[in-house]
């Protein structure tokens, strides 16, 4: 999910990153675990032929479509890793075999799966590749003591290579078995909160080919009239801060490459609008609430935050 320039050459998440799959597991009962279990692009067929050594005549099942939010684990992007995890429900901590445990960062994701009240967590040790296998086995005995008596305690750790695709099988077991699929609400007004915002627009564009803004989030349909909320925000001349409710209508849906008519919960899409790309360039809508008209909540200028001293937050 790292796309943007300054993040490939730092090798780190800055801004959020997503990207969908498929689980799937082999139909036939004899397919040995964990390999069974396969996870595919978004695009994939509902039904392919399973891979595994002879089995490959057998069906595979479709179990799950996920969405994947990557969120950055160091500290001066909390903010942003606060506002991926408003929208999930389960977590992967992964954590490097290559580093000691716990890393700062480490101990301010527990306390975000704290605050957002995640209770499904799933523990990733990756980099195992790249270490002799009594240091992973000591890593790995430092992350099981490191997580009792927090969120995460009781969580599965899963050795991993993410480059070389090792374990992965694992992992999509644990997240078909470890992670429910929660209650979706298909009556009320639908509403979002949106993660990501950009204009889609290339310099040099004509006027007729100029395209709305893009609002990355979850639910509605095309063509449906949407409102977005606080929307511009601006403080008049006495200083006090005045919101305007940014109104629009959906005119695409798309998951990764796949273009959709409608999204029900459970998923993230690209909302493709009518809005003025100046107002979604460059995250300005990030964290704004996107739904019906006149279904959103009022918007508030004033919170009361009070300090949760429980959480124990590493000093620097």
């Amino acid at each position: 999910t790292v796309r943007f320039k300054h993040e490939l050459e730092r090798n780190i998440t800055i801004k959020l990153g997503y990207a969908n799959a498929k689980i799937y597991k082999c139909e036939d009962e004899r397919c040995p675990r964990p390999a069974c279990y396969k996870a595919y692009g978004s695009g994939k067929e509902d039904s392919p032929l399973c891979d595994v050594p002879g089995f490959e005549n057998a069906r595979m099942k479709l179990l799950r479509h996920v969405s994947f939010v990557d969120c950055p684990g160091h500290d001066i992007l909390m903010a942003t890793m606060l506002n991926g995890a408003a929208i999930m429900d389960g977590a992967l901590l992964l954590i490097a075999a290559n580093e000691s445990c716990p890393q700062p960062q480490t101990s301010e994701h527990l306390a975000a799966f704290e605050i957002m009240r995640l209770q499904h967590i799933i523990i990733l040790q990756n980099k195992v590749d790249l270490i002799q296998e009594n240091v992973a086995i000591n890593q790995h005995e430092a992350i099981q003591k490191f997580i009792q008596k927090t969120v995460a305690d009781g969580a599965p750790v899963i050795p991993i290579s993410a480059q070389l695709k090792y374990n992965i099988d694992v992992v999509c077991e644990n997240i078909v078995k470890m992670i429910p699929i929660p209650e979706r609400n298909f009556i009320s007004p639908p509403n979002t909160i949106v993660i990501r915002s950009f204009d889609v627009n290339k310099p040099g564009y004509e006027v007729g080919d100029i395209r709305g803004g893009v609002a990355g989030g979850s639910i509605l349909r095309v063509n449906q009239f949407i409102e977005v909320r606080p929307g511009i925000v601006v403080k008049d001349e006495n200083g006090n801060i005045k919101c305007t409710p940014i109104y629009s209508r959906i005119v695409s849906l798309y998951a990764e490459q796949n273009e959709l008519q409608f999204a029900v919960p459970g998923g993230l899409i690209g909302v493709g609008t009518t809005m003025d790309p100046t107002l979604t360039r460059a995250d300005r809508l990030v964290g704004q609430v996107l739904g019906e008209v006149g279904s959103l909540p009022e918007v508030f200028v004033e919170l009361e935050v009070c300090s949760l001293n429980h959480l124990n937050l590493p000093t620097a």
